[in-house]
This record gives structure tokens, sequence and C-alpha cells, in this order.
């Protein structure tokens, strides 16, 4: 293996130095070519994640110079998250995306036999899609969708959707800690059997998928918005969810929404989101959330739920193929 991957190597101490250089390229292009929401660490807050185990880091070199790297994660959820590859400049990216890749599935080759790894190909790693499919790994088309609340269109759209009453018997609140049971309940009913179970398998499980929400409303991702996380109730029972959390004080994400399947095909999850949006702008409104944006994702061939946000003002911004791995037998 020493010889096989004589290029490849977990970044040590050794290399800070000449990785620097590397990662700054990254960061240059994290938002522009990646897609990323936000800046990402600053090199001295990369490496302190490293030293801690938070983060792990895969090197590509060239005479002992660092040219390409890959980030992955075993610390933040039950999959094996790998979070980015990037090369210098892009040059060679697929023969050296490859050879780290292979690299990194020796590396977790026990974990896998009990993780999916899981990877979000933004920006220029699609690309690669070619070469990492004939390595096993699948893809699940996604969609990114926008509210931008700069800009008149998405709220004249909000403002002008014929939403009408909520059916009888159906009502809507915001989120209570009392209500996590039934969350738990809901969601995994409708996600066991999503793309997003195949790439996250704590969907299979009531304590799987326990844990996803805890870590929602607990801010473990990000700050949870308990008033703009709404609950659709059928006579008195909680039947629908639809969370909302905000990252860096500016940017709203909708991590989970969730119906009910004997709630489902009634037109409801418009007045749900709907809901939400509107409590976010009217904290956005009364200064309370600097917010820029709203943003959500769905499967790409989910047209009834690109429909459904299209027609409250979201615009779809850019597609990715998240791609996956599933448990090595």
């Amino acid at each position: 293996m020493q010889e096989l991957f004589r290029d490849v190597k977990v970044l040590t101490r050794n290399y800070y130095t000449t990785f620097r250089p590397l990662y700054e390229d990254f960061c240059r292009s994290a938002v522009t070519e990646y897609k990323f929401e936000l800046e990402p660490l600053d090199y001295d807050s990369f490496i302190e994640s490293l030293e801690n185990r938070l983060i792990n880091c895969i090197i590509y070199t060239e005479n002992e110079e660092p040219k390409a790297f890959l980030v992955y994660t075993l610390a933040i959820s039950e999959s094996i998250e790998l979070n980015i590859i990037h090369s210098q400049n892009f040059e060679n990216l697929a023969q050296r995306s490859c050879a780290l890749i292979k690299f990194f599935l020796e590396e977790v080759k026990s974990e896998r036999t009990e993780k999916v790894v899981c990877y979000p190909m933004l920006g220029k790693q699609k690309s690669i899609v070619g070469e990492i499919s004939l390595l096993g790994f699948k893809f699940v088309g996604i969609a990114v969708l926008r509210f931008l609340l700069h800009e008149t269109t998405s709220r004249q759209i909000l403002n002008i959707a014929k939403m009408g009453e909520l059916p009888k018997d159906y009502s809507i609140k915001s989120w209570n800690d009392d209500y996590m049971n039934d969350a738990v309940r809901v969601v995994q009913n409708a996600f066991s059997t999503s793309a997003d179970a195949l790439f996250d398998t704590r969907f299979s499980s009531l304590d799987g998928t326990y844990d996803i929400l805890n870590k929602i409303v607990t801010n473990v991702y990000a700050d949870f918005i308990p008033v703009a996380s709404s609950v659709l109730f059928y006579k008195g029972k909680p039947v629908g969810f639809c969370f909302a959390n905000v990252t860096g004080g500016k940017i709203v994400n909708i991590p989970i929404f969730a119906i009910a399947k004997d709630h489902q095909a009634k037109g409801l999850s418009k007045y749900l989101l709907a809901e939400t949006l509107n409590k976010i702008l009217i904290l956005s409104d009364e200064n309370e959330l600097p917010i820029t944006e709203i943003n959500t994702n769905t499967e790409t061939n989910n047209f009834q739920a690109l429909k459904m946000y299209r027609n409250l003002g979201f615009k779809e911004d850019y597609n990715y193929p998240q791609s996956y791995l599933p448990v090595l037998r």
C-alpha cells in the first residue's frame, strides 16, 4: 500500500507550512466555485479542527509539495462525510481526486462496514462523477432553491400565492419541545424510504431520526429558530413539521420538511412552508434576524416539491450530484 499511495498521505505537521498555500487557494474559490454559503475556516482554525480530530485531511503531493487535498469527518453524523476535494488551480482534478479517494477508502475501511460514505459534489467536483462511479459511488440529483429577501420578486410571489383557509380540523403553531416524539415519528416515516436515507442511514430508525432532530433543535448544525419552525396539527395532533435554522447569522435554512403520509397530497405543504416563510420575514423586517436569504433543497426529480417552492417565491439556484457509497459488505 505504501508504494501504491506514495504520493498520497495523511496531513501531518511536517506539511503544515507547505500545505497552507494550497488551502488558501481553496479558500479563494470556496464560494465562487464550490458554492459554499459562508466563507470556510481560516487556515489556523482549520489546523485547530484537524488537531482536535473534528476533521481529517489527506493530501496529494508532487515532489513532496501538496497539490490537492481531501477533507472528511466522522464526528458529526452516522455517515462518513467526505466534505471537499480540491486540486490546486483545479489542475489534474480527476487524476488527483481518484488517488485521494482510493486512499481515503482504505483509511475508513473499518468504518465502512457500518457506515455509508456521503459526498456532496458541489461546483467543480461534478466533473469527477464518471471517475468515482467506477469506485462504486451512486448518485442522487439535488436542487438548491433560494428565497432572496432583498429582491422584491420572491416576496411578490409569496404575497400573491392563493392560500385560502386551512382545511377543516387543521391548524399551525410554532415549535415546542413537547412535540419532539411526534416529530421523530412523522419525520422517520416520511424519510425512511426517501433518497435522504440512502446517504444518512439515521433516517432508517427512530433513534437515528431523534439524533438528527435533536441536533437541529439544540443548535448543533446551526442556530435553531423555534418561532419560525412550524408544526401542522390535525384535530390537535402534530402531523407535519417545517424546521428552520440560521447559519452565520444571515442565511436561514430549512433542513427538514415532512408531513405524515396520511396527510400528504392534500395541498397542506404550502400552508406549512408559507407559515415558516412569513415568520422569518417578520423577524427580518423587525431586525431580529438580519438575514439575506432562505434556502432549502430537494431532489431534482421531485417535481411536485419544486413546483410548490416556485409558487411560494423560491428560485432554483443550482444543482449537484449527492453521491454516496453503500455500507461495505
